[in-house]
């Protein structure tokens, strides 16, 4: 039987693996870099990187300052993942409705994809008010510990939630009782449609949940958030169950964009 290793080893493309590493090492960095800086960097020699970095030059993926001979990453990778993205294609169709929630309950509220076993923020409304959480677009949250993410896994296929929580480290580190009790919680999440918890991550916030496109066969496309801060005078918050009903409109205003038929 083959190992992991050399079933690896077997597709590997040392030339693609070598320019990809130059990539991502310089979308890491917020300055120029060298010839030499890069290679450190990705633990080559200035050598082995020199044909790479002229082909991505010649390619348009990176620029030479021509005073500096300094490396930088150009806009073209930024084009081309924005030419056809289905999360562009989502965070136009939520962009209005999502609005529209943050105005009705006066909470920010955002919505999440999964990432590279992570929770990622595309799309962001803030509240109205004059103290509201804000939740920058990009920014990258743990799986386990968001109300999001637990929404995230809860409805992925069984194989694929299975592997994602394999890999999650958090995950990993729970005790085995700990391990049962998150398992049953998602399948509570299924049965309910929704998750409200405390935030794990902030003090003062408490998070409702809801799943966008549950009825899809390969899981949801992404989930919907709002992030309620406590306030000190209580008469003005709006009912949990009142917010959860306006999340259920909005999603369903996003699904119709978005072209899933119920």
């Amino acid at each position: 039987m083959s190992t992991m290793n050399e079933k690896e080893s077997k597709y590997q493309a040392p030339a693609l693996d070598k320019g990809l590493d130059v990539l991502e090492y310089l979308s890491a960095q917020s300055i120029p870099l060298s010839q030499s800086d890069i290679a450190t960097g990705i633990g080559r020699t200035p050598n082995e990187i020199y044909r790479m970095l002229m082909s991505l030059e010649s390619r348009g993926y990176i620029l030479r300052d021509e005073v500096s001979g300094k490396y930088r990453l150009s806009l073209k990778l930024f084009h081309l993942s924005h030419r056809h993205s289905p999360v562009d294609e989502l965070r136009k169709a939520a962009q209005f409705p999502l609005e529209e929630l943050a105005n009705n309950v006066r909470q920010s509220c955002h919505l999440s994809i999964l990432y590279m076993n992570q929770v990622m923020v595309i799309i962001h409304a803030k509240s109205p008010g004059p103290i509201a959480l804000s939740i920058e677009e990009g920014n990258l949250f743990p799986l386990p510990l968001t109300a999001s993410g637990k929404v995230i896994l809860a409805y992925l296929p069984e194989k694929e939630k299975i592997n994602t929580l394999r890999n999650n480290d958090i995950f990993k580190k729970y005790p085995k009782e700990k391990r049962n009790e998150f398992l049953i919680s998602l399948e509570n999440i299924k049965d309910t449609g929704a998750y409200f918890k405390p935030s794990d991550l902030a003090e003062g916030v408490s998070d409702i949940s809801v799943p966008i496109g549950k009825q899809n066969k390969d899981g949801i496309i992404a989930c919907l958030t709002i992030s309620m801060l406590s306030t000190l005078d209580s008469s003005k918050n709006i009912k949990t169950d009142e917010i959860l009903a306006a999340a259920y409109k909005c999603v369903k205003k996003i699904e119709d964009r978005i072209g899933i038929n119920l």
